[in-house]
């Protein structure tokens, strides 16, 4: 028989806090990471904020020898591991051979690295190029780096799309733990706050160009005009249940209880998005029915359609103002392929503590969403059941039901 797959380790890299419980304190708190662009100069272009991991020093956390073959995103991944492993209190060498496998999330890869190195290559001649860029810049890097400096053997993989990827990550972990291997890290932690990774951003015609910090970022409010891209994520040690229990984990944050993803459909198609039946369908795969979640953690995109397309299947799901609703992310902006896997941990945060954490610098969600938006400050509840919404760009739809540990 099927046992439930938990998570029982987390790390955690945001704008707003270095580590899971400083993160946690700082959002319940409703401390915005979001602030000018620092990583480089950003004057001439027309979005000018970001969460940056700003207080995040590299050499504190990673071996010199590492320091000349990995980014900034895959520095901040390590990190982020190395914490959700002594979280769940898990040393890989004295688990099976084959036992940890690693799934990540990604966007486009460590563009800083491969920036730079092309600006060499231009600037100054092949010979100053790094040997490193073979594989720094590759979308891959975050899971190879964490499975070798752990040497890790188990089924590994990176899933890419975009903002949904750290819940498409983790419910591809889910697979591996049923098919029978004890444990996978999981999750994702994108960095691109660089030339290279912000004109492809602002392209899109997505991102805020308003320069106040608060008010540049916001979801589902009257306002709304683009959101604020992020850098940092979530690392999660997912693990099956009885594996778990037999080692001693210290805690578990949660059930993994539903998972589902849709794509959407071809525009002009007359067919809807795919995101309310993304949510219905992880609800099914839960066993739940939408009575049974108590908190939803939106995708919260910041642009008018989107927001409305958002909050459509929302209420679709649960009624109008039918279960609370938060954007936690607005205090980090969004995180590209980290930014699912930092609501899945906030989520089960929520779950373990009960209490739902604001979305930050909105006063109220716009009328026409009806949806009850918590903002201001944290509202306690009794919460046993969250459901994570993530949507990618290109269509992509996920949901993830997480369930408190009993």
């Amino acid at each position: 028989m099927t046992t439930a797959t938990v998570v029982t380790g987390l790390g955690v890299t945001a704008p707003n806090g270095l580590g899971t419980e400083d993160f946690w304190k700082a959002t319940l708190a409703g401390e915005s990471g979001l602030g000018p662009v620092t990583r480089f100069d950003a004057g001439q272009y027309p979005s000018r904020i970001a969460g940056e991991v700003s207080d995040y020093v590299a050499e504190e956390h990673i071996p010199s020898r590492l320091m000349p073959q990995t980014d900034h995103m895959t520095r901040l991944a390590l990190t982020a591991a190395d914490w959700a492993l002594a979280d769940a209190g898990i040393d890989p060498e004295q688990m099976p051979e084959f036992g940890i496998g690693v799934v990540t999330s990604a966007s486009g890869g460590a563009v800083e690295f491969g920036q730079r190195e092309l600006q060499n290559l231009w600037s100054k001649g092949k010979e100053y190029v790094s040997a490193y860029q073979s594989f720094a810049w590759f979308y891959a890097v975050n899971t190879g780096q964490i499975s070798i400096r752990h040497k890790l053997r188990g089924p590994s993989g990176v899933l890419l799309t975009e903002q949904a990827g750290g819940i498409d990550a983790i419910g591809q972990a889910r697979r591996h733990v049923r098919k029978g291997f004890p444990a996978v890290i999981s999750g994702g932690v994108d960095a691109a706050i660089c030339p290279w990774g912000w004109v492809p951003q602002i392209a899109s015609g997505l991102m805020s160009t308003v320069d106040d910090p608060e008010r540049a970022y916001l979801p589902f409010a009257a306002d709304a005009s683009g959101y604020v891209p992020g850098e940092g994520g979530a690392i999660l040690i997912v693990e099956d249940e009885r594996s778990a229990r037999e080692r001693g984990a210290g805690q578990v944050y949660g059930e993994i209880a539903g998972y589902a993803a849709t794509l959407d459909p071809a525009p002009g198609s007359g067919r809807p998005p795919g995101l309310r039946r993304a949510a219905e369908n992880a609800l099914a795969d839960a066993g739940l029915t939408p009575a049974d979640v108590d908190v939803v953690f939106a995708d919260a995109a910041g642009t008018p359609a989107a927001d409305r397309a958002e909050a459509e299947a929302i209420t679709g799901v649960f009624g109008p103002h039918g279960v609370p609703v938060t954007a936690p992310k607005t205090m980090t902006g969004r995180l590209l392929a980290g930014g699912a896997a930092l609501d899945v941990a906030t989520a089960l945060l929520a779950l373990r503590d009960g209490v739902v954490p604001p979305t930050a610098h909105v006063t109220e969600a716009a009328p026409e969403h009806r949806i009850d938006l918590v903002t201001g400050q944290a509202r306690e509840a009794d919460l046993r059941t969250a459901l994570v919404l993530a949507r990618g760009h290109g269509g992509f739809n996920a949901a993830l039901v997480v369930r408190r540990a009993a």
